[in-house]
């Protein structure tokens, strides 16, 4: 500690190429935290839910629906618990705000997600009410609704049987989740599907995808055979697969984010290795007489190289931890402009410590080659600038 002083000044001796050296790196690492909070909310897929539910599409595509008339069959398969069905409402709030929205059973939800907290009188009115709609903590915080409000949405897919794309129901549930977990996933609504099966244009019948809660966890694989094995070679046939699963294909939908999020970064950082290194090198070039001298007052060779390590990893952790920082503001950014669907992407300690390592590994990279060099020079050369 007692070099800081020292190294704070060789930091800071051309002060322009230091704070523009900082702001790039506080712009990589504010993209690494961004891209890798993001990244892992859409590769990680819904971890919390375990292997307890199978989730029945369509063998094309999940945006494909599965007709209701196939739910008997698959109640009746052996190792099946109970079945649900969820219909994605392309759900969209206001103007354009995007809502996790499905229109479901309300009976049969309540069987088959036990982590939905409800009151029973809220389950019994979602049950009985025609326009009903049960609503997460998350969404219904962020909006200020309560119980008894009335909520307009859109259907970016479903019209209406008079062709209007707007829809009013009636918020007869507000529901947490029963752990953590859950609870950072109450971003999402659920409709009536009696209502919504009724009213929309395209026909009643249509269930979407269903959801089977298992009896053992351990017949998944039997299980999901069995249920695409009643539907082949028929005109509905079905890819039945773990609920954790079917939520990776769905994000995988919108393209390979891991593999773009990896790309990006590592152009990123090639870029930024090149540019602080050749900050550090020029740092230590012009200050080669400076360090004869410091050599000629007894500094030996092992701490004149640990001074310029030591000054890239504060230059390293100064523009890294402003850029996480920065990071973590984006993030709240993006949960409060869409509450729906980043409010679960969050900058945790896991990333913090990939960064900070990322830091340290970045400054040993930018810093060892000319603290070597500074280290190993002769002080008769040096002074003869050689």
């Amino acid at each position: 500690m007692k070099y800081l002083g020292f190294i704070w000044a060789s930091l800071w001796r051309k002060k322009t190429r230091a704070a523009f050296t900082i702001l790039s790196l506080l712009c990589a690492f504010m993209l690494f935290g961004l891209l890798q909070a993001i990244g892992t909310f859409f590769t990680a897929g819904a971890d919390f839910v375990g292997a307890s539910r199978l989730i029945v599409q369509s063998r094309v595509s999940f945006t494909d629906s599965l007709p209701v008339r196939l739910m008997p069959q698959i109640e009746r398969v052996p190792g099946v618990k109970a079945v649900s069905h969820d219909q994605w409402f392309g759900g969209v709030l206001g103007e354009n705000t995007q809502a996790i929205a499905f229109a479901s059973d309300p009976v049969r939800l309540r069987q088959v997600y036990p982590e939905w907290v409800l009151t029973d009188a809220e389950w019994q009115a979602f049950a009985n009410t025609r326009t009903g709609v049960i609503v997460g903590r998350k969404l219904a915080d962020q909006y200020g609704w309560k119980l008894g409000d009335k909520l307009p949405m859109k259907s970016n897919i479903f019209p209406q049987k008079d062709g209007s794309m707007a829809w009013t129901f009636d918020i007869v549930g507000i529901f947490d989740g029963k752990d953590e977990s859950w609870q950072n996933q109450t971003t999402q609504l659920y409709v009536n599907w009696n209502y919504f099966d009724e009213a929309n244009q395209f026909g009643s019948g249509n269930a979407g995808v269903f959801a089977v809660e298992l009896e053992d966890v351990n017949q998944a694989d039997e299980v999901a055979a069995a249920i695409d094995q009643l539907f082949l070679n028929s005109p509905d046939e079905t890819k039945t697969q773990s609920e954790k699963d079917f939520n990776k294909g769905f994000f995988a939908q919108i393209g390979d984010i891991g593999l773009i999020v990896r790309l990006i970064l590592i152009a990123v950082f090639f870029t930024i290795v090149i540019l602080t290194g050749n900050t550090m090198a020029q740092a230590v070039r012009e200050r080669i007489p400076e360090m004869a001298v410091l050599k000629t007052l007894g500094f030996g060779n092992g701490t004149v190289t640990m001074m310029v390590v030591a000054e890239a990893v504060l230059l390293c952790l100064i523009g890294g931890l402003l850029g996480m920082l920065f990071a973590q503001l984006g993030i709240k950014g993006l949960a409060q402009a869409a509450p729906g669907f980043f409010s679960a992407v969050r900058a945790d300690g896991a990333l913090w410590v990939q960064a900070i390592a990322l830091m340290l590994v970045l400054a040993l990279v930018v810093g060892l080659p000319p603290a070597l060099r500074a280290g190993r020079m002769k002080i008769v050369d040096a002074l003869a600038a050689r």
